[in-house]
């Protein structure tokens, strides 16, 4: 069973995180991505505390596809510091069948 990981990401909005999402499955780099609208973020950039509406995407990647998703998704983001966070996914708590699919769909060999 292929080791999997999920990709924490935001985005400035819907639009940006679907061509991104759209843009990763067609090239095999996930096998699914999660966009989650209307988020709001309070962060200190450059100094300041900032706050901003922004959209949560959530990438389903297998590990030995996840480096090279992270590189893609960086480069397809508008953000200079995006965040893309990589967390390892519990097989043991998970739908084998699932877990099955993923690794068919987005796994660079």
């Amino acid at each position: 069973m292929h080791s999997l990981r999920l990709i924490y990401t935001t985005w400035p909005d819907a639009e940006s995180a679907g061509a991104a999402a759209t843009a990763v499955v067609t090239e095999g780099l996930c096998a699914c991505a999660n966009i989650l609208p209307g988020m709001t973020s309070v962060y200190r950039w450059r100094g300041e505390i900032a706050k901003a509406s922004e959209c949560v995407a959530v990438f389903k990647t297998t590990q030995s596809a996840a480096k090279a998703l992270v590189v893609r998704l960086a480069e397809l983001h508008p953000y200079d510091e995006p965040a893309l966070i990589g967390l390892p996914v519990d097989a043991d708590s998970s739908a084998p069948g699932f877990l099955a699919w993923v690794a068919s769909e987005a796994d660079v060999q």
